[in-house]
């Protein structure tokens, strides 16, 4: 079985070339677990046979406040299933995907198997090499614009996975959706629960976890991190997170909102792979993004971002892209072996 110290440093040339479809599936899920997810609760799971994966929602890792109908688990498989197609085809195999293939078993998102031999094309081989460099950018972005064709690149991106990306540039709109994201954490933070889940989540920056977010994600030093979960569970710091999140909307050089025209279980795992696809094209860019999701994690705030963008569709995630202030640093990911189900 293959193990990493460090999942971040994956390497292709370790790629099992002569080994069995077994082994090279679980080489293949080392670029899957790099997959973004919220709170980076990572709430996969695999199991490898043959030449087949299955990929499994692991709803211990539920967030049950702020996602209490697992929308965004399941947009964090879907872009854990991309990573791991782009891979498969990296490698020379075609990757084919079977969604829900079982009705009775709800947890069984995806059966993939390796399929017939393949040729990727070059935005495919652009966007695999993106994935070890992908990093939520949660800092301020250079004041410099974002081509517009680079922008329109992006829109094509999440189209070619079923769903859609809006961009915001209407000063008016993006001035509601700012109040939304405000409104949001007020919400949010008001809820003792809420504070409670996000704090669990939350992690000091020398953190053995494999999983959740450290301080330096937020921009918290080193010596304050440790307190950080216990002051985020104890305070209602909405007025203070709302201000800033209504600053990094109006402030963001690109604000954008996924969506699909559908909403269910087929429609968020589809989300998921756009949004992987749309992150990876970013990335190729040179561009960071990061998530402002309040508006659409607040159901009555949903239903008013609906009608501030004139969309029948549902949105399921706010972005916020430019060109980054430094490189970001990695958050943790839980190596292969510790996601693989017997």
């Amino acid at each position: 079985m293959l193990t990493v110290a460090d999942p971040w440093a994956i390497s292709t040339a370790d790629y099992p070339a002569a080994g069995t479809a077994a082994e090279k599936l679980e080489f293949l899920l080392g670029y899957a677990v790099l997959a973004p997810s919220s709170h980076n609760t990572q709430p996969w799971r695999f199991h490898v046979c043959g030449e087949t994966v299955e990929l499994c929602a692991d709803r211990t890792r539920s967030l049950r406040v702020v996602d209490p109908r697992d929308r965004e688990l399941l947009i964090s498989c879907g872009a854990a299933l991309h990573f791991l197609r782009l891979a498969m085809r990296r490698f020379g195999h075609a990757g084919e995907v079977t969604l829900f293939p079982d009705r009775q078993d709800r947890d069984l998102l995806a059966v993939v198997t390796l399929g017939d031999p393949c040729e990727p094309g070059a935005e495919e081989l652009r966007l695999f090499q993106a994935i070890p460099t992908r990093r939520t950018h949660r800092g301020d972005f250079a004041e410099r614009p974002v081509p517009a064709e680079i922008v329109d690149a992006l829109l094509g991106a999440a189209a070619g996975e079923g769903a859609w990306l809006m961009a915001v540039d209407d000063g008016g709109r993006r001035a509601r959706v700012a109040e939304m994201a405000r409104q949001g954490d007020q919400v949010q933070f008001a809820d003792p629960e809420f504070r409670g889940e996000l704090a669990r989540w939350i992690r000091p920056n020398g953190t053995y976890e494999h999983d959740g977010m450290p301080g330096y994600a937020f921009g918290i030093p080193d010596v304050v991190s440790p307190f950080a979960p216990a002051v985020v569970g104890a305070l209602n710091l909405g007025a203070i997170w709302g201000g800033r999140s209504r600053q990094a909307v109006e402030n963001a050089p690109v604000l954008a909102v996924l969506g699909t025209a559908r909403n269910g279980p087929a429609a968020w795992i589809a989300a998921g792979q756009a949004l992987a696809r749309v992150l990876l094209r970013a990335t190729a860019s040179g561009l960071g993004a990061s998530f402002l999701n309040q508006p659409c994690e607040v159901p009555l705030l949903r239903l008013r971002l609906r009608e501030v963008l004139g969309t029948d569709g549902w949105p399921h995630l706010v972005l916020r892209l430019g060109y980054p202030h430094g490189e970001p640093r990695a958050t943790p990911r839980r190596p292969v072996h510790e996601v693989l189900a017997l």
